[in-house]
């Protein structure tokens, strides 16, 4: 087996961010477990998800289940974060499912993984222009993850 280069292993980590929230979008409207849906992404879609006609990458299993279970752990922690970074007439709940799935896997990441906090906001920056090309949904996840970095990680900033 050929090592994988550090570009490489960067995709793979920014596709497993991307799979994370579409693991926790499809969890929250399914009401499947998480056992079944990481068993179906490891399965079926690793490596064969198509993105505005492109192939993604195979993910980084680790990361992926590292994320998915982190915010099943995490979730009230997560989403408490998640409201006090939003305005008050905003609370998780009414807020896109898809910006809830982004911010339960980021908050995953920032409470759960030692990956420094600006690379966080930074990769679900991205992982929210993918999946709103044409909002301001980037703009408002920067703001939403910022504030959520600074509470998980003070030391960081």
């Amino acid at each position: 087996m050929t090592e994988l280069s550090g570009n490489q292993k960067r995709k793979m980590k920014s596709a497993s961010r991307l799979y994370a929230v579409q693991a926790l979008f499809q969890m929250e409207q399914s009401g499947q477990g998480l056992d079944k849906v990481r068993a179906e992404f490891l399965d079926w879609r690793f490596g064969t998800e198509q993105v505005e006609g492109e192939e993604m990458i195979e993910g980084d299993v680790a990361l992926f289940s590292a994320l998915v279970e982190g915010a099943v752990t995490w979730q009230a922690k997560i989403d408490q974060m998640t409201d006090r970074a939003l305005v008050a007439k905003w609370p998780i709940a009414r807020i896109d499912p898809t910006l809830r799935a982004l911010f339960r896997a980021a908050g995953a990441e920032l409470v759960d993984r030692d990956t420094p906090p600006k690379v966080v906001i930074v990769e679900f920056c991205d992982v929210a222009r993918a999946f709103f090309p044409e909002g301001k949904e980037g703009k408002f996840v920067n703001a939403v993850l910022d504030h959520m970095a600074r509470e998980a990680k003070p030391e960081e900033f």
